[in-house]
């Protein structure tokens, strides 16, 4: 199957599939004429990479899971390990962006929304990250 094929079998556009097979996720075999050629082991590979990639897996973290995935004798407590540690991301991530949505909500409360110049939004911006933590903090 041709890389357009591909790009349509697993929803990875064909610019990334290139790029997976450039930095050696993937490897697509080559017909005659030079055309990447994708069988099922690689179109299994790169629906796993898009997965992956979609559950905020790294692309170190992928290339350790197609190397588990690959490994007869692998351990599934690595596979889950790797998983954990992705979790732990995932939830350290949920958490700078609720901190986020707070300090957000902060500056849109301050702001009056009228007519007048004065906006606590644009203030707010113009504040140093720790200024800006502070303020949220003293708003509490």
């Amino acid at each position: 199957m041709n890389i357009g094929n591909a790009a349509k079998q697993t929803g990875l556009t064909v610019k990334t599939i290139r790029y997976y097979e450039d930095i050696g996720l993937i490897n697509a075999a080559r017909s005659e004429n030079g055309y990447r050629e994708f069988g099922g082991k690689q179109i299994t590979q790169l629906r796993m990479l898009a997965q992956a990639r979609h559950l905020g897996f790294g692309l170190e973290e992928c290339r350790r899971l197609l190397d588990l995935d690959a490994d007869p004798a692998r351990a599934s407590r690595d596979v889950k390990a790797l998983a954990l540690q992705n979790l732990d991301t995932v939830r350290d991530k949920i958490a700078q962006l609720q901190t986020l949505e707070m300090e957000l909500e902060v500056m849109i409360n301050q702001c009056h929304g009228d007519d007048a110049p004065d906006c606590a939004i644009l203030n707010g911006l113009a504040l140093a990250p720790d200024d800006t933590l502070r303020e949220t903090e003293a708003v509490e």
